[in-house]
């Protein structure tokens, strides 16, 4: 059914033909938007239209409060099942160690495994902005250390005094975008 809030009930409803659905889900044929009311009415209930875009449209008999409270608590259930994505900071320099940057890329590689995103900075100090090539080279060293958990989602780039790219983490089942 559609979205909640651009439902037309009952007086709403000005269609000169609809076909009626009763609470139960039985067909109850064709008639007006007023008989339908009638109907409603007279089993104490709304008039919901359903499927606004059939022709004629379906128009359903229905406890609309209910229907409502309902869909409100399956809305709040999806959204408390749904994990949002994280983005993961790891800062590299320039002239890093090996054993410093093994570390860093296990760092990087147990956060991709959580399905989080990270983002590696290359910070440059000072006279170091004049190599610029360095950190390319060190990103993509970076990149490839950890290309069996993610992708490049975008590659290297230069934002102040820092060289940031962003790699996300490979879905399974999902084929992952050639990185550069």
């Amino acid at each position: 059914m559609g979205n909640v809030k651009d439902m037309q009930i009952n007086e709403e409803i000005r269609d000169s033909q609809i076909r009626v659905v009763d609470e139960s889900g039985a067909q109850l044929g064709f008639m007006s938007a007023k008989e339908a009311l009638d109907v409603a009415v007279s089993k104490n209930l709304d008039l919901v239209k359903i499927a606004p875009q059939a022709k004629p449209p379906v128009c359903r008999i229905m406890n609309y409060g209910k229907y409502k409270f309902e869909q409100a608590k399956r809305d709040k259930e999806a959204r408390k099942n749904q994990k949002a994505m994280e983005v993961k900071e790891v800062r590299l320099s320039l002239n890093i160690d090996v054993h410093d940057f093994n570390t860093k890329l296990k760092n990087a590689i147990k956060f991709l495994k959580l399905k989080n995103k990270v983002k590696v900075l290359v910070r440059f100090r000072g006279r170091e902005m004049a190599h610029a090539g360095l950190g390319v080279d060190l990103l993509k060293r970076f990149q490839d250390a950890c290309s069996e958990y993610g992708f490049a989602d975008r590659p290297g780039k230069m934002e102040g005094r820092s060289m940031v790219m962003i790699i996300s983490p490979k879905v399974a089942g999902k084929s992952s975008r050639k990185s550069n």
